[in-house]
């Protein structure tokens, strides 16, 4: 298992993500549904809440080309998932588009409590990314970094 995260708004909502893609619980784990049909790759590490919508996560895909794990096609992108039949939205605005063969670490995404809520993301190559807007738009934050292992979000 890469991750585990319990939305705290909704008892027994639990997503996760592991070497077979990602899945959703409504019964703390007792049934399991994959959620990951649609994305570029169903593998990655990080995941993020909106913990003001239990129904949407956050996921950076990556693909594993010459054995290393990376973010898929050179292009960066975060996705959000928002339930049912809507599922992946791939959030490119802000993001590096070509080149960006950069990769996510398993405690390399968080969200704060805001509402929209914001996402921010850590890459094994040094840069953070931000979005204030539920992932509509991002800014680097940092650059030049070493490696990203980890990206926790509070409000203050």
């Amino acid at each position: 298992m890469h991750k585990l995260l319990l939305h705290p708004a909704v008892p027994g909502r639990v997503y996760q993500r592991n070497h077979f893609g990602i899945y959703r619980s409504d019964d703390f784990g007792d049934t399991w549904y994959a959620i990951h049909g649609g994305l570029d790759s169903d593998f990655g590490f990080g995941m993020a809440l909106d913990y003001g919508d239990p129904d949407t996560c956050y996921v950076v895909p990556l693909s594993a080309k010459q054995g290393a794990f990376r973010a898929t096609e050179g292009a960066f992108r975060v996705y959000r998932w928002k339930g049912g039949k809507r599922g992946w939205t791939g959030l490119t605005r802000g993001l590096p588009k070509e080149g960006a063969y950069l990769n996510v670490l398993r405690e390399g995404m968080s969200s704060d409590t805001l509402n929209p809520c914001g996402v921010y993301v850590g890459t094994g190559t040094g840069q953070v990314f931000h979005s204030a807007d539920a992932g509509n738009s991002w800014r680097t934050l940092a650059e030049y970094l070493p490696p990203v292992l980890s990206v926790s979000a509070t409000v203050v």
